[in-house]
């Protein structure tokens, strides 16, 4: 078993709490967890990942490190956590990364590739599919626009007391299902913690979306056929908006929690995926 090391890593005035592990001088596979997770749901792969010889990094990013908490709504604009992704490349001395993200951090992942293509060697999107794909589809009036109501609701006052109030008892309801919830209820219930997570969802902005140009960088996208919040149609017409090599894979029965829930599957893909198109 291979052994994860927790680091600090300083971005600008910043400072994010990182779980890591494999070699020093391996290629480095950045994984950006989403809501409302910590680094910790990327521990099976951190492992594989190091296992096969690359350094593997997976940050708490913006809001779930206590050190970069920022209390202003704009300072967690998608423009922001891009600019941490390649602050985190620059301050862990990589030219070009892997760069691996779910849910929202699978979001962050597509608007870093869209913008900084010389900056990864690959890109791998875990359940969440391309922006664009996602907006056209709500726009449509399509299962998205249901699937992605919960939205408006992160957005509003009522969010936090519906997650922190009686224990914690919203969370642990939306993190139904996973066996192991200790580090993402003890990260998510610290002061201001919560706040700075919604706060993500607080500062999404269309025009964003509309600037994004098409992905080049080699994707592999991987979606699951039980996930109650990212649909089938969306995950389709992402193909729409990659004009590089693409990949895209269905884990069937499989949840929205696919690092957790399906680690092997998970592991097989993305190994495959890097060690064909990254620059070994």
């Amino acid at each position: 078993m291979e052994v994860v090391e927790r680091i600090n890593l300083g971005v600008g005035d910043l400072e994010f709490d990182v779980r890591t592990a494999g070699p020093a001088d391996g290629e480095v596979v950045l994984l950006l967890h989403g809501f409302p997770q910590t680094s910790y749901a990327w521990r099976h792969q951190l492992e594989a990942l190091a296992a096969a010889g690359y350094r593997a990094v997976a940050p708490d990013q913006r809001g779930y490190s206590p050190r970069a908490r920022p209390p202003e709504i704009a300072a967690y604009h998608p423009e922001r956590l891009v600019e941490d992704t390649i602050g985190m490349a620059d301050a862990l001395g990589a030219a070009r990364v892997h760069l691996v993200g779910h849910d929202f951090g699978g979001m962050v992942a597509w608007h870093t590739a869209a913008r900084h293509t010389d900056r990864l060697h690959t890109l791998s999107v875990v359940s969440t599919p391309h922006p664009r794909a996602v907006a056209r589809s709500i726009l449509e009036g399509g299962e998205q626009r249901e699937k992605s109501s919960y939205m408006l609701f992160f957005r509003s006052a009522d969010a936090e007391p519906f997650f922190l109030d009686d224990d914690a008892a919203g969370l642990r309801k939306t993190l139904g299902g996973l066996d192991d919830i200790d580090d993402y209820v003890r990260v998510l219930t610290q002061p201001h913690a919560m706040t700075a997570a919604l706060n993500w969802y607080r500062a999404l902005d269309r025009a964003v979306i509309d600037r994004m140009g098409d992905i080049t960088t080699p994707t592999l996208y991987c979606w699951s056929t039980e996930d109650p919040a990212l649909g089938r149609v969306a995950a389709d017409e992402t193909a729409a908006y990659v004009a590089g090599p693409y990949r895209f894979e269905v884990l069937a029965g499989v949840g929205h929690w696919v690092p957790e829930h399906a680690p092997d599957a998970l592991n097989t893909l993305l190994l495959s995926h890097l060690g064909q198109l990254g620059q070994r």
